[in-house]
């Protein structure tokens, strides 16, 4: 347990480091990466979201990036969230997309943010493909639910995250339930202080068992975005109990990650859909799965010796 929390924080750490971002984008996903992201294009990704859809898996699509520190360069992020939505369109693939606002401009201003959501969820309504924002660190969270809930008052095609590892996770799902949500609920990747974050692993484990039973037995659309047996257990039990839909809920999982459980659940007729980001900036998410387990670092290390 020592090793392993030494380990996610010395990951956790890495995945801050500028200098290390910046020579991993001139020097590729080669380093294992690849293994677990989809390609530094969407039009890269095409052909794996085909695959992945030809297996009967369901797809989300995140353009990795965040912490956008110009108007423009929140504008570009916007406008590339729209292209994307187009071909996932024309392309004719099951996949819904996944963002962050801090790569439309959370950290700028508010009316921007909005502005760039308004003009992607717009867009999606088109096509009838679902947005998903994703959840950041916890001084992020509730300017997130904020814009969340403002939004979701016009726009039905939108879900968010609740991460299980912070106290206030059980009060955001109350606040929510006015609102339809449709939640994805994970256990959390960011580094995080004591004084909003469980620290052990099993409060963790138990308050995401919690959120699950909560929203499902509340009727709103879950996500379970976990890659452990005992949540995909207990999930598929409480769902016996109580007689829920199969349309209620789906399983979720990163790109590259249990990939056997993934064809086991889809065979088992469960909804499975595979989380499979893309783009330049894919050093920090890739350092944060290294943090979340660390049979991800084996992983890893093996695909960047693998020819």
């Amino acid at each position: 347990m020592i090793l392993e929390a030494i380990s996610k924080n010395f990951f956790l750490y890495l995945s801050n480091n500028k200098l290390l971002d910046r020579l991993a984008k001139r020097f590729g996903t080669s380093f294992g990466a690849d293994k677990i992201v989809g390609g530094e294009t969407f039009s890269q990704a095409i052909p794996l979201i085909k695959q992945l859809n030809h297996d009967g898996l369901q797809v989300t699509v995140d353009h990795l990036g965040e912490f956008v520190e110009s108007e423009a360069e929140s504008r570009k992020r916007c406008q590339e969230g729209i292209e994307t939505i187009q071909a996932i369109a024309h392309h004719q693939l099951n996949s819904e997309m996944s963002l962050k606002l801090t790569s439309l401009g959370l950290d700028i201003s508010k009316e921007l943010v909005m502005e760039n959501m308004e003009r992607i969820l717009e867009e999606a309504e088109k096509y009838d493909i679902t947005v998903t924002i994703d959840m950041e660190d916890s001084s992020r969270c509730e300017p997130t639910l904020e814009i969340y809930k403002a939004l979701k008052e016009k726009h039905a095609n939108l879900g968010t995250v609740i991460q299980s590892y912070l106290y206030r996770s059980n009060d955001y799902v109350d606040e929510l339930q006015a609102y339809d949500p449709y939640l994805r609920l994970v256990k959390g990747a960011y580094k995080e202080s004591g004084k909003v974050a469980f620290v052990d692993k099993q409060e963790v484990d138990a308050n995401l068992k919690r959120l699950i039973e909560k929203n499902l037995l509340n009727g709103h659309y879950t996500a379970v975005g976990s890659h452990d047996d005992a949540i995909i257990d207990f999930t598929k039990k409480l769902v016996k109990e109580h007689g829920i839909s199969k349309d209620q809920f789906e399983f979720q999982m990163l790109y590259g990650m249990r990939n056997q459980t993934q064809s086991d659940l889809v065979k088992e007729g469960y909804t499975v859909r595979v989380y499979l980001p893309y783009g330049e900036d894919w050093y920090g998410y890739f350092m944060r799965r290294l943090a979340e387990r660390p049979a991800n670092i084996a992983f890893a290390v093996k695909g960047m010796f693998k020819k």
